[in-house]
Order: C-alpha cells, then sequence, then structure tokens
C-alpha cells in the first residue's frame, strides 16, 4: 500500500535523512520518497502506517499519514 505522510519540523536535508531512516527502520523493505519543499513522504509498505508514522514520531518528527 502506497501512504503521504505529511511530516512536521522537517526543515533540512538532515531532517530529511532521518525521517527515510525512521521509516526503514519501521520496515525494512519499504520504499521512500521524501519531500523536503513539501514535508512530505510517500511510502509503499506492506506494514501497518501507524508503525511507520510512530517510528517517525519517535525520531522527533511528529506525522500524519493518508493512504494514496
Amino acid at each position: 500500500m502506497m501512504y503521504e505522510f505529511k511530516i512536521q519540523n522537517m526543515t533540512c536535508g538532515h531532517c530529511a535523512s532521518t525521517v527515510e531512516k525512521a521509516i526503514k527502520t519501521a520496515d525494512p523493505e519499504a520504499s521512500a520518497s521524501i519531500d523536503l519543499a513539501g514535508r512530505t513522504a510517500r511510502v509503499e509498505t506492506k506494514n501497518d502506517p501507524a508503525v511507520v508514522s510512530a517510528a517517525i514520531e519517535k525520531a522527533g518528527y511528529p506525522s500524519s499519514f493518508r493512504q494514496i
């Protein structure tokens, strides 16, 4: 399934890298595309998106998601 995550406080390349690592921690097989300017991440995952969102939040970036 494909989800779009809105990510607060993601303002630089280091932030985007941290978010991508958090996504991969939650699901090593996930495919992620980070849009720094839009403060979003498109993630294809078979896992529960709430688990991915929790990992992003644990890394310090509050997020919300929707299926696309």
